[in-house]
């Protein structure tokens, strides 16, 4: 699909108003067919490297505290972005949604190192008008794809049985679209750890989407293959993810991989082999929560979190923290950078090529780290007194940054705003303005 590039360079005095105009005139370079209105207005820019503040597209740009490794002096902007974004590492390109004039929504995507947009998709109808498509990232045969998805029912006349899945596939790449309508009865869980798009339900029940080829297939929650002798694995029973060797399936106790391996013969030294559930599935990687060994002294008080590598089960790093007085209701989404070399999730940091993990909490499990990004040099932040990696972000608690080093953290200035995430060495940051628009924007890291 070809998609037309906008390219906005910032100039000074009358050049700049010139261009402003020229903006409103137009509509920020839509294409005719869109649904955006004549009038809309810009939706991102490029900050030029000067270290003076540059005006963006809304007439100022937004300038945060962030940590000393960034630079604010040059960056880039977008304002009204969507509260899901996605990355596709192997471009360095970042994927966010936007409203047009008539309500509906498109797919642009921006090059993070230089700021500059790239392919836009044709404007589309949400099934649900108020809130956007939900966004996410695949990967399979070393191509990535942008995923959105939205669910409910085409009109207001059709019956509950007709509900539906609509989504839509992007090659990250080019924007070369599939569209794939999914029927669906309840609430759809949908994930994308890959190399399908995974949708389930409460019951077990899966289907499987193709990204490169937008085929549908659909497995019974009676056609799971329990593991022989696991009374456990058929209580409770649900899908939590998918590895290139099948999905992953969890009981109240222990979890497999569907014509795969058997948590119970890949449990790590130390812990109860009866006793693993998956929380995390990420970049070929599964986070897993055990119960010590019942005759260890630590048993009653602690959990032991691991890291297991997705295609064989094999146990690479585990940590031990305090068992929560009350357990979540969901559990802390795994995070890895580009390079794979660290996974984070909740106040769990593993460094995967030195083998080490960290539990982030005091000595008496009180007052515990929440991390919420990490970047490919071992740099991870976060916040204490927050309840998830989203507060950490909109700017709660008390900002940290975390050293891989010994696994100690350090506190940042108050009203400093931690990155989402660091992509071709451009830490991204999210933050609202006092008339409720997102701005989404890249600074980046110093040399």
């Amino acid at each position: 699909m070809r998609q037309r590039i906008v390219r906005l360079t910032l100039v000074g005095g009358v050049t700049f108003l010139v261009l402003l105009l020229l903006l409103a005139t137009c509509g920020g370079g839509a294409s005719k067919n869109d649904g955006e209105s004549a009038g809309a207005a810009p939706e991102a820019v490029s900050v030029s490297p000067s270290a003076k503040p540059t005006p963006s597209a809304s007439g100022s740009r937004t300038v945060l505290d962030v940590p000393p490794r960034y630079t604010t002096a040059r960056g880039w902007e977008i304002v009204g972005a969507s509260p899901d974004i996605a990355f596709s590492w192997s471009t360095g390109t970042l994927a966010y949604l936007e409203r047009t004039a008539d309500r509906r929504y498109r797919l642009r995507t921006l090059d993070t190192a230089t700021g500059k947009l790239g392919w836009r998709s044709e404007a589309r109808q949400a099934l649900d008008p108020e809130s956007y498509p939900r966004l996410l990232t695949v990967s399979r045969e070393d191509r990535e794809f942008f995923v959105t998805w939205s669910y409910g029912k085409a009109g207001d006349g059709l019956a509950p049985s007709e509900t539906f899945l609509s989504i839509d596939v992007y090659a990250a790449t080019d924007g070369d679209r599939h569209h794939v309508e999914l029927p669906w009865n309840g609430a759809p869980a949908v994930s994308a750890a890959g190399p399908d798009i995974v949708v389930s339900d409460a019951d077990a029940n899966v289907a499987l989407i193709d990204p490169v080829t937008g085929g549908t297939s659909k497995i019974a929650a009676s056609d799971l293959k329990y593991p022989e002798g696991c009374t456990a694995c058929r209580k409770l029973t649900e899908v939590a993810g998918q590895t290139g060797q099948g999905l992953l399936v969890s009981g109240a106790r222990e979890f497999w991989v569907r014509g795969g391996w058997y948590s119970r013969k890949v449990a790590p030294k130390g812990a109860d082999p009866a006793s693993g559930v998956p929380t995390s599935v990420a970049a070929g990687l599964v986070l897993a929560k055990w119960q010590p060994e019942k005759s260890s002294e630590r048993a009653a008080t602690h959990e032991l979190w691991t890291v297991h590598d997705a295609a064989s089960g094999k146990a690479l790093v585990s940590v031990e923290c305090h068992r929560p007085a009350i357990q979540p209701g969901r559990f802390p989404q795994a995070v890895v950078p580009p390079s794979g070399d660290y996974l984070i999730a909740g106040n769990l940091a593993f460094d995967l090529v030195a083998g080490k993990g960290y539990c982030l909490e005091d000595e008496d499990g009180s007052s515990p780290v929440t991390l919420a990004s990490v970047t490919d040099d071992g740099i991870a932040y976060g916040a204490r007194n927050v309840r998830d990696a989203d507060e950490a972000l909109a700017g709660g608690g008390v900002p940290v940054v975390m050293d891989f080093v010994d696994g100690s953290d350090e506190p940042l200035a108050r009203d400093v705003r931690l990155p989402m995430a660091e992509a071709t060495g451009v830490g991204i940051f999210r933050t609202t303005d006092r008339a409720g628009r997102a701005h989404l924007i890249g600074y980046p890291r110093e040399d």
